[in-house]
């Protein structure tokens, strides 16, 4: 059978930037809707203060962890080369039964998991947070909630899915849409809860409801895409059995980092408000990675998985190299953000109500030590896909078992030597393993080698980001002066301070980046527009 191009467009060459720069987009808005999410749950549950933060907090990590290890690259490692490959051989309605299969086989074992850890509840908690059972209230409070929201993982498991299907065509919109709606749901149900307790049963009710409208968003795209994917009995067939072997140890080698913070968390639970603290320096450092990291990822695959479809090495080469540089483009001045102005970004966003300048201080001394690690949490993303396009998920996962054992050690050691933030070090000394892990395996393999202009760009890019760091620095150390002025006037200091650096340093770099050369104003003024040899958006732009 042979498909037809117009329903089956395939990564061209130049599409890749375009494709990540329209999944990033979206996922900006995401997370500014994300942003005002966590201020809004701040404000409501306080950290330090209250039992219902960290209850919550550790409520929502659970989901969120399967979300980042499901929907965030592992489960597209192994089902979109599959699919892609079925779409491209066998046609649309062979590619809608291998997806059938794998949406059968996802679901019931997510939905398994799922009833597993509700009823294991009560004896995972001492697991997950052995510092809770010093405080019983805090301790039931945290088991009721984190039940109410495990149901977000076959949720999250479906929506990736329909997500790889759309993603397989070179639609990414949706993609980097669906995480929006979680935002709104519980803005406007925590909006107006002014109890911390009721707030965090609303939040976590929140997260359910949302779970079940982007799985649907998702499923409502794929079949506007061309598929046409029934609910089906699973069975474990040929290729079933296939994808799961390709899916476990991709799953192991993606969720690295998350493993690394989820693991952090068990030693959270031993200092009150040390969960939310994390949160929300969480919210800060994942930004570049999902903005970037998973951006430039999932575009990355299906168009590697083409090239090498094709033996095409050339242009797996013009990919990896195009990944690499924007990657660090967009992360190496975030880091320098992160850690030139790590308090101050906290203090003006999240310091009201229940959150007090005591959290806002020790959340930024997080946000420093994680600040430094971003770029190696972008740069797994980008070298991950070099791995997966060539269906090898199991060397990926030997790194990553190595990184969670590193983080343990290093974890555990650097938490009781210098206090909570060694658990911000450690992830970040995990990371960086992780990539020199890849970057050296790759090139003994022969597998990648950063081209010389690559290189010479990305030095022109550390050097931009140096000095962007240097300038945020200087101000943040002249804090009380730049704020005296706003404070004379009857604004709000601290929040409209922090903004306007904010905005300063957005508008600094991209003068700082052509300068230097890390990029040039036409190699930007291409991520914006869309080239001749790029697919066509579809006209639903699902």
């Amino acid at each position: 059978m042979t498909d037809n191009p117009a329903t089956n467009p395939t990564p061209k060459r130049g599409g890749l930037i375009r494709s990540s720069a329209i999944f990033a987009g979206l996922t900006l808005v995401s997370r500014i809707m994300g942003l005002a999410r966590d201020l809004v749950i701040t404000a409501r549950l306080g950290a330090s203060q209250t039992i219902a933060a960290d209850a919550y907090y550790t409520a929502l990590a659970f989901p969120n962890l399967f979300r980042r290890i499901f929907a965030e690259g592992a489960f597209a490692a192994a089902f979109v080369p599959g699919y892609s490959a079925k779409l491209a051989a066998d046609g649309q309605e062979e590619a809608d039964r291998y997806a059938a299969d794998a949406l059968a086989t996802v679901a019931a074992a997510t939905v398994a998991l799922t009833i597993v850890c509700q009823l294991a509840m009560p004896w995972l908690m001492y697991l997950i947070n052995p510092g809770f059972a010093d405080d019983p209230a805090k301790f039931k409070l945290a088991i009721v909630l984190t039940q109410i929201t495990m149901p977000y993982l076959p949720c999250m498991a479906i929506a990736a899915l329909f997500s790889g299907v759309l993603n397989a065509k070179g639609r990414f919109v949706v993609s980097g849409f669906y995480p929006t709606i979680l935002n709104v749901v519980m803005l406007a149900i925590v909006l107006p809860q002014d109890e911390p307790v009721a707030a965090a049963y609303a939040a976590s009710w929140g997260v359910l409801v949302a779970g079940v409208g982007q799985a649907g968003l998702c499923a409502w795209a794929a079949r506007r895409a061309g598929g046409r994917i029934r609910l089906v009995r699973p069975r474990l067939t040929p290729e079933m059995k296939a994808m799961v072997r390709l899916a476990v140890p991709a799953a192991i080698a993606n969720s690295a980092t998350q493993i690394n913070i989820f693991i952090s968390g068990i030693l959270a639970s031993q200092v009150d408000g040390l969960r939310v603290w994390m949160n929300v320096a969480d919210r800060l450092y994942q930004l570049p990675m999902s903005l970037v990291g998973v951006a430039i990822g999932v575009a990355l695959l299906p168009r590697l998985a083409a090239a090498f479809r094709t033996a095409d090495q050339a242009d797996a080469q013009v990919a990896m190299d195009q990944g690499l540089v924007w990657g660090l483009a967009l992360s190496l001045p975030a880091a320098a953000a992160l850690m030139a102005m790590p308090v101050w970004l906290i203090d003006g966003l999240f310091t009201r109500d229940q959150f007090v300048a005591a959290d806002a201080a020790a959340t930024g001394r997080l946000l420093f030590h994680y600040g430094w690690g971003v770029p190696a949490f972008v740069l797994l993303r980008v070298l991950q896909p070099a791995f997966f396009a060539r269906q090898d998920t199991k060397t990926p996962m030997r790194f990553s078992l190595i990184s969670v054992a590193v983080n343990i050690a290093l974890g555990v050691g650097l938490f009781h030597l210098l206090g909570f933030w060694g658990i911000a070090m450690a992830t970040s000394i995990a990371a960086w393993i992780t990539v020199a892990q890849m970057w050296l395996a790759l090139t003994r393999r022969g597998l990648y080698r950063p081209s010389a202009t690559a290189l010479f760009k990305i030095g022109r890019v550390a050097a931009a980001s140096a000095v962007l760091g240097a300038v945020l620095g200087l101000a943040a150390h002249f804090r009380a002066a730049i704020e005296a002025p706003l404070l004379a006037g009857g604004l709000p200091a601290k929040e409209v301070g922090v903004l306007a650096l904010s905005a300063l340093g957005l508008g600094l770099y991209p003068v700082l980046l052509f300068a230097f050369g890390g990029v040039t104003p036409s190699e930007a003024r291409a991520l914006l527009r869309r080239r001749r040899t790029d697919p066509a958006p579809p006209a639903d732009l699902l």
